[in-house]
């Protein structure tokens, strides 16, 4: 479509259209990954629902391809696409909390970040990310793994009720008593079944955790993982902490000299009485010797964006995932292996653990099937120069191959990239066909295709 054509939509919205010719153009296309580099023929910066129920009339009605973007974290970047509409959120971000019933609503720009800071004035959180920037629909649609999740459950296990604009312009509430088999799906399917404009949290008492970082030298990743691997089997759900492998960061608590290094590193809070956290945290500081650390009283909200002044918007960056049933100590050698030659500072190589209340939630309860595994692993690869995407996308992919026979056959749909897609139906395992339904109900023509799509059943 040319440029003039897009005007009968801005007609139709309080928001900005923004087309190829505007001067803002190259900036509002620009999603979180800076290897995505898709000119879609106009952004929509919403302002309010209707501009969202004409935009999706308009994408439909002209047969354009739709891309919607809450955040913009996603790393294959379905936040944009070529020649088609982004519905851009990001002037969407207000949150409002209840205090008395212990909820919070948030549009759907919300970032992690926005959220966290309205709810901890009252003390109060829910399962976020641990990247404030991440976007709080796009997280939650996903799964949603967090820090608290061993003791509040996934994001969306705390999803109370979402507003969806789907397929055919229609606005839907969705809850457990409306449009249910919508709101089944929508806690783990993505955006395939239409627009979120906002979601309703329940909240939990969360305020200044005990927690922090511990760094130590890759030489020691047998004994850390291997204590980390035992205790969180049966820690206190307080506990929300998970084993990484990095470049030493350049933070002011690790000593210059392993700035760059391989290290292997623990980052988690404990949600309870800090002097209880002090004594679960000092078996990590007796294990073996630390090159630094940061632990101690801090608020959930620091905790939250503890690695955002490194992960700033623009960074090249190709993930892979796997769900794992153990940290057996043959995916110890495998993580050490690639550990020692990590290949950026930016690169990030996580072991969430998905054990506690997201076990006590049924595989079909939600469309997130994953609840008899262990942990979900993240092979985060990001770096700066795009003269590096080659090897560094090897490295990812080599990791991968070596990991994946130990795994669940399948990984946490947030941390795939695009090039996934065929392994769709094993990600959902037995709820793939059921998603497929819900598809075909919602979105008969897959309208809502720019995601790790789940074809209408037929």
């Amino acid at each position: 479509m040319d440029n003039g054509s897009f005007q009968a939509l801005q007609d139709k919205v309080r928001g900005q259209v923004i087309s190829s010719d505007h001067a803002d153009y190259n900036a509002a296309r620009a999603v979180y990954n800076g290897m995505i580099d898709k000119r879609p023929a106009a952004i929509l910066r919403v302002s309010q629902v209707a501009d969202v129920i004409a935009a999706v009339n308009f994408a439909r009605d002209e047969g354009l391809d739709l891309a919607l973007r809450g955040g913009g974290h996603s790393a294959p970047g379905f936040g944009t696409c070529d020649g088609g509409l982004v519905v851009d959120f990001a002037d969407c971000r207000g949150v409002r909390v209840d205090p008395a019933s212990a909820t919070a609503r948030a549009e759907a720009g919300t970032t992690w970040a926005d959220f966290n800071h309205a709810t901890s004035v009252f003390g109060l959180a829910t399962t976020g990310g641990i990247i404030g920037s991440t976007g709080v629909a796009g997280l939650t649609l996903g799964g949603g793994i967090g820090y608290l999740a061993r003791k509040y459950g996934l994001s969306c296990d705390n999803l109370k009720s979402a507003d969806v604009v789907t397929a055919d312009g229609k606005f839907l509430v969705t809850s457990p008593t409306e449009n249910d088999d919508l709101f089944w799906a929508l806690r783990g399917g993505t955006g395939n079944f239409g627009v979120v404009t906002s979601m309703e949290f329940n909240l939990h008492p969360v305020d200044v955790v005990y927690g922090g970082v511990v760094i130590y030298l890759l030489e020691h990743a047998d004994a850390v993982a291997q204590l980390y691997r035992d205790y969180i089997a049966t820690a206190p759900e307080e506990m929300g902490l998970f084993l990484g492998f990095h470049q030493g960061p350049p933070v002011p608590f690790l000593p210059e000299e392993y700035h760059g290094k391989p290290v292997v590193v623990l980052v988690g809070g404990w949600a309870g009485p800090h002097d209880e956290g002090e004594r679960q945290w000092q078996q990590f500081l007796d294990v073996a010797p630390v090159a630094g650390s940061f632990v101690g009283p801090l608020p959930y909200t620091v905790l939250n964006t503890l690695f955002d002044p490194m992960l700033p918007k623009g960074l090249q960056a190709y993930w892979k995932a796997e769900f794992l049933p153990r940290l057996s100590d043959d995916v110890i050698r495998v993580a050490q292996k690639f550990g020692e030659d990590i290949p950026s500072l930016q690169t990030a190589n996580h072991y969430y653990p998905i054990n506690g209340a997201v076990h006590r939630v049924g595989q079909d309860e939600t469309a997130f099937p994953y609840r008899d595994v262990n942990f979900a692993v993240a092979i985060a690869g990001m770096w700066e120069d795009p003269a590096d995407n080659e090897a560094n996308t090897k490295w990812v992919r080599d990791y991968y191959a070596e990991l994946h026979p130990h795994g669940a056959g399948a990984g946490y749909v947030n941390f795939l990239d695009a090039d996934d897609q065929p392994n769709i139906e094993d990600n959902y395992a037995g709820n793939y066909a059921r998603l497929a339904q819900v598809k075909a109900k919602y979105d008969p023509d897959n309208l809502f295709h720019v995601n790790q799509n789940i074809k209408p059943a037929a």
